[in-house]
């Protein structure tokens, strides 16, 4: 079955929820490098939460979780477009061997970054003081959209997956004590979820077994791969913005310019005619 993610809510709470499970842009995602299993498991949590973030706004673009750090992964990032597609990378973690999140990710920052086509790009920054990245995300969300938010992140290096839950807005049918009954009853149900449960079960299954006694109504799954932003034309901006005679110097020095996308692999390469063209007119 495809990757994909589930909107759904519940009909008698003020109460949304996503789902979403990666296997083939997961494993597509790590047969691009070779990291160390903590990484690969962080990174999958990355994949899968960057998804979840994407659906909770209306927008067309790309939404980027970002995190540095002084710990053992000192960048990772994934990202998520309105389209469906995911990609992510962490580097220069090749050593990393810890099973602790603030190991790996010792005095680090997360931001996050939406970028939309058309309009101004935002980003929020959060520290990574929490147990795990779900955690800091919560924190995120009550600091900065003031929204309840609760995240379950789970990868084991062969499937990513995740679950995200956040108030709506107030409305009339409920007051502020049925707000946080429900709340509570909602996130309490949810944390008996164990992570190979996230991992496996097909999203009806699992939906049933938490909240068989609720009124949940499921929407139609959108399908998520992994697929590059990289582009030759993209490559070609950046080597315009590189200047006219540092690029000559470049091919003069090894007869081409080779550029490879960090994420795919993918390698665009510019010999002298290439950079006639490109300086011929100017790249919008």
């Amino acid at each position: 079955m495809p990757d994909h993610i589930q909107r759904f809510i519940f009909d008698d709470a003020d109460i949304r929820g996503e789902l979403v499970q990666l296997e083939q842009s997961y494993q597509t995602t790590l047969s691009k490098h070779h990291y160390p299993a903590p990484v690969a498991r962080l990174l999958g949590d990355f994949l899968s939460a960057a998804a979840l973030l994407s659906q909770t706004i209306k927008f067309d673009g790309c939404l980027i979780l970002q995190a540095r750090s002084e710990g053992e992964v000192p960048l990772i990032m994934a990202e998520a477009t309105s389209q469906g597609h995911v990609r992510g990378i962490a580097k220069e973690a090749d050593a990393a061997v810890s099973e602790d999140f603030q190991t790996l990710l010792k005095n680090g920052q997360l931001s996050i970054t939406i970028d939309p086509a058309k309009g101004q790009r935002y980003q929020g920054i959060v520290p990574l003081d929490g147990r795990n990245l779900a955690a800091c995300l919560e924190h995120y969300f009550a600091q900065s959209e003031q929204l309840s938010t609760h995240i379950i992140l789970a990868a084991d290096g062969s499937k990513s997956a995740g679950m995200l839950l956040q108030e709506l807005p107030v409305s009339a049918a409920h007051g502020a004590q049925d707000r946080s009954q429900q709340w509570q009853h909602v996130t309490q149900l949810a944390n008996t979820l164990k992570p190979q449960e996230l991992l496996n079960l097909d999203f009806n299954t699992l939906l049933h077994r938490l909240y068989h006694q609720e009124q949940v109504r499921v929407f139609d799954p959108s399908t998520l791969k992994f697929q590059c932003s990289c582009s030759e034309q993209r490559t070609e901006k950046a080597i315009y913005a590189l200047g006219r005679s540092e690029s000559e110097a470049l091919i003069a020095e090894a007869g081409e310019i080779a550029i490879r996308c960090e994420f795919c692999h993918h390698d665009y390469r510019f010999g002298s005619k290439d950079l006639s063209r490109i300086f011929k007119t100017p790249l919008h």
